[in-house]
């Protein structure tokens, strides 16, 4: 009987390197990059995600690279207030707040914080989600976020390949020269971008992708490319892989994504921590329906043993937070029992 095949599946390139827990790993980009990234630091990796909050297109990332090579400090000047809030150009509207000075302070922690990540960093993910930009006219420059400023303070343009790689060329120059060892993985976003239309959104994805492809020909022995893209047009071509909107992706398919990239890019030793790790987390998310019995208190009791068995075979792992959250519940229900 010949098997039937109902899928087919993305080949994915070996990684000549790999991350795990003993490396630093700070993520760029578009929300993709968020939920990737979400799905390392829920396992108690190494991560710093979106230091400027979710990033859509090259120069955008690019600039925020920039900032944080350069540790720039903002100002008041870098800053535009609308609606009652103060905004960065080149932020998530995260960062802004009714108050200038705590804007600023937000902003410039956050930067100090990344810039010394990146240059201790191992890996560098960077996710494009759309290889068209917004510049402002008043300035001319590219911004993150329009901030729901009106459309016509703004010109809308569609990046080349060439303004993509030649930007990156240099770029990836100078992170060669603060971080030497530094690895960078591109993706490129599989949630479309409706607003563009259908045509536009797949002109801009196949830019994003000849660009990246020229970006990691240049640059092989420290840069590489993850077909996330591939994975969710091909692999998981069904729109019940998709949320209610029919545009962002589901749950469902963060996951077979997440696990594609776990094999392909994180170590051996590491994916056999990571199961531990769950185990772990599960019990932090168990709620009892009376915690306050001696059958709640030796379930804590067991995790805070398996806590440290963990960090006893796996030093690399810091799970502080989980051992502190049990050893409160431990005291509290201690106290209470007697």
């Amino acid at each position: 009987m010949v098997e039937s095949k109902f899928q087919t599946v993305v080949k994915i390139p070996r990684f000549e390197w790999k991350t795990g827990y003993a490396q630093k790993n700070i993520f760029m980009g578009s929300c993709f990059t968020e939920n990737v990234g979400k799905q390392m630091a829920d396992l108690n990796y190494n991560v710093d995600i979106n230091p400027f909050g979710i990033l859509y297109n090259p120069v955008s990332v690019a600039n925020g690279l920039e900032f944080l090579l350069n540790q720039k400090q903002f100002e008041t000047c870098d800053l535009i207030q609308h609606d009652g809030l103060w905004h960065s150009f080149f932020h998530h509207s995260r960062f802004s707040s009714p108050n200038k000075k705590q804007t600023l302070e937000t902003i410039n922690e956050q930067i100090t914080t990344s810039s010394q990540y990146l240059k201790k960093a191992d890996f560098l993910f960077i996710t494009f989600g759309t290889a068209w930009v917004y510049r402002y006219k008043e300035t001319g420059k590219t911004v993150s976020n329009c901030h729901k400023i009106p459309a016509n303070k703004f010109e809308r343009i569609r990046l080349t390949v060439d303004d993509i790689v030649s930007l990156y060329e240099i770029l990836l120059d100078k992170i060669r020269k603060t971080n030497p060892v530094l690895k960078v993985v591109f993706t490129i976003s599989p949630i479309r971008h409706w607003k563009d239309g259908a045509i536009e959104n797949q002109r801009s994805k196949a830019t994003l992708a000849l660009a990246v492809d020229e970006i990691v020909k240049l640059n092989t022995k420290q840069s590489a490319y993850f077909p996330s893209y591939e994975i969710m047009m091909d692999e998981l071509r069904d729109y019940r892989f998709y949320a209610e909107d029919m545009i962002h992706i589901s749950d469902v398919a963060v996951n077979h994504i997440w696990e594609r990239f776990e094999t392909a890019l994180i170590s051996n030793e590491s994916q056999t921590i990571s199961r531990e790790i769950k185990k772990i987390k599960t019990a932090v998310n168990h709620r009892p329906f009376n915690k306050y019995t001696k059958e709640y208190l030796y379930f804590l009791q067991k995790q805070i043993t398996d806590i440290k068995r963990v960090e006893q075979s796996y030093p690399i792992v810091n799970l502080e937070l989980e051992k502190q959250l049990f050893l409160g519940l431990i005291h509290e229900i201690e106290t209470n029992l007697t």
